[in-house]
């Protein structure tokens, strides 16, 4: 073989050697198979203590809130009426039958008072002790002051000490309260609301006057400051129903 040919058997396996290598796997996508070991590309190591990646979930967005009407209603002005229902509707057990109708009570409160002691007089003056058992009990008072005196008159000055007349002086009253356990304790001291007005009482009289008191199962005297009065009478009054109780 001469030269020339030996030249032309190269060139050609030179061509098949390319087509084979190089222009088939690009036509296929394949890699080139060259017969050497391809690099690969190291995959980092996870590390231990690595948190893992959470995946968010979507939150489903809400429905639009129903629009409130234009218009509020307002109440018809027509009573309601309420029935009942089996307790157990609300998981409600009762031990008592369920009422068929309003149960009234045959025998009403007394609420009735007894005169329990007296007290009456004219001018001021201190009480003796009186023992008072009860939890409860009413001060009941009324008063009559003098009438009117014109100047000048002879019995003006009889009661007060002044000649002539009882001008510009006006009727007083007070009574003071008081523990006769404890005599610096004083329990209530009070007069007529109002004051004392004969000429205002004449449309309106407002006697008597009660002061109610709830202490009680002690015992009291009383400090009566008095002052251009005809008379003035307490009562103390205590509940009916205490009556036999204590």
């Amino acid at each position: 073989m001469d030269k020339k040919s030996v030249i032309y058997a190269a060139g050609a396996l030179v061509i098949i050697l390319v087509l084979a290598l190089v222009v088939k796997p690009m036509v296929t996508g394949q890699p080139l198979n060259t017969g050497l070991p391809v690099a690969t590309t190291p995959q980092p190591a996870p590390f231990l203590n690595q948190s893992p990646v959470l995946t968010q979930t979507p939150v489903p967005q809400a429905s639009p809130l129903t629009p409130l009407p234009s218009v509020i209603p307002t109440w018809d002005r027509n009573v309601r009426t309420i029935g009942f229902v089996d307790p157990i509707t609300y998981g409600i057990t009762l031990g008592d039958p369920m009422p068929n109708g309003t149960r009234f009570d045959p025998n009403p409160v007394n609420t009735s008072t007894t005169s329990y002691a007296k007290i009456s007089g004219k001018y001021s003056g201190t009480t003796q002790i009186i023992k008072i058992p009860f939890p409860y009990w009413e001060l009941v008072y009324t008063v009559d002051p003098v009438a009117a005196i014109e100047p000048g008159s002879a019995s003006g000055g009889s009661h007060s000490g002044v000649q002539g007349s009882y001008s510009g002086v006006i009727p007083e009253f007070t009574v003071q309260v008081t523990d006769a356990a404890d005599p610096n304790r004083i329990v209530r001291t009070f007069s007529p609301p109002g004051g004392i007005n004969r000429d205002l009482w004449k449309t309106n009289d407002p006697r008597p006057w009660t002061e109610k008191f709830y202490e009680g199962q002690k015992s009291y005297y009383f400090i009566i400051t008095s002052k251009l009065l005809n008379s003035y009478s307490i009562d103390i009054r205590i509940p009916t129903k205490y009556i036999g109780a204590y």
